[in-house]
């Protein structure tokens, strides 16, 4: 029997590449059925994996960057239709935790071929933070304002290093703030240019996480705070993280199912690339909640 895919494109995604050819050839060729709808608003991809789920296909795909797969897969969470990621925005760093192809055609592949070492379906975690989803991580203060910095235009010029722009003038303007937080009903302290609330620990470079301890399936958040922006620091954490020597790193770390956290003064607020209004931040892991079609060898990805 053929399998029904329904895939969801974001348009702004992927400069040139002539998408729906490649998809057209690669699902022809496997005898899929598959239909395509287009993101044209934020809200659109969480409302489309939704209907597509309760229409009874066997597989969402999206097309898109990272913020275009987290919102597919909260439309999935719970459910047991498995989702698709094909890597076309400019940050992909769900795409890279989970070992997705960056070719189109073999990531498009992955949803052909169910044989066992070549494609599997990996249930992974999923946050959720004042009322949004996240896969990768909320970030408080540099990431925030990194995610406010590279707009559109940007992107679509620089891709990935338009985000180098953008922390160019976060850096500029860092400052340290104080982070009140609550983990699992215990109160921390901790000053720092930057909070992580992570579900993974790889946030856009292939084989590199940010502590080796992070794990998409373990069923809790990693909270990191990172003390400043002195060029010595961040040195620093680039080397600890390379070697992953998360002892060296210049960072605190806790891990836990409910967190909250407020800051002294505000900081700017993202999670998995998306701009969030400033505020008190309140998150929480739901274990368990999406599946995604994965590469055979990719089962334990960060």
């Amino acid at each position: 029997m053929s399998k029904r895919i329904q895939v969801i494109i974001n348009p702004s995604a992927g400069g040139e590449q002539p998408v729906l050819h490649v998809l057209n050839r690669v699902f022809r060729e496997c005898g899929a059925e598959w239909d395509v709808s287009l993101t044209k608003e934020a809200g659109d991809a969480r409302r489309q994996a939704q209907q597509a789920a309760q229409a009874g296909v066997d597989v969402v795909a999206v097309y898109g960057g990272d913020g275009t797969v987290s919102e597919a897969a909260s439309g999935l969470v719970g459910g047991n239709v498995p989702l698709a990621i094909f890597p076309g925005g400019t940050s992909n760093a769900i795409a890279l935790a989970l070992g997705i192809p960056w070719d189109l055609a073999q990531a498009c592949a992955l949803v052909c071929n169910p044989t066992p070492g070549v494609s599997t379906v990996r249930t992974v975690d999923m946050g959720s933070v004042n009322d949004h989803y996240f896969l990768i991580a909320v970030g408080i203060g540099i990431p925030g304002v990194l995610a406010e910095g590279a707009d559109r235009e940007q992107k679509d010029l620089f891709g990935r290093f338009a985000y180098v722009l953008s922390s160019v003038q976060a850096l500029q303007h860092a400052s340290v703030a104080r982070y009140h937080m609550t983990l699992d009903g215990k109160p921390v302290e901790s000053e720092g240019v930057v909070c992580m609330i992570a579900n993974s620990g790889n946030f856009g470079i292939a084989g590199v996480s940010l502590a080796n301890s992070i794990d998409m399936g373990d069923g809790l958040l990693d909270v990191i705070v990172i003390g400043d922006a002195a060029l010595g620091s961040l040195l620093s954490l680039a080397s600890s993280v390379v070697r992953q020597d998360e002892a060296a790193a210049p960072f605190d770390h806790w891990q836990a199912r409910e967190v909250t956290v407020t800051t002294e003064p505000p900081q700017a607020i993202q999670a998995d690339g998306e701009v969030l209004q400033p505020g008190p931040v309140s998150a929480k892991i739901l274990p368990q909640a999406v599946r995604f079609i994965v590469p055979g060898n990719a089962a334990t990805a960060v």
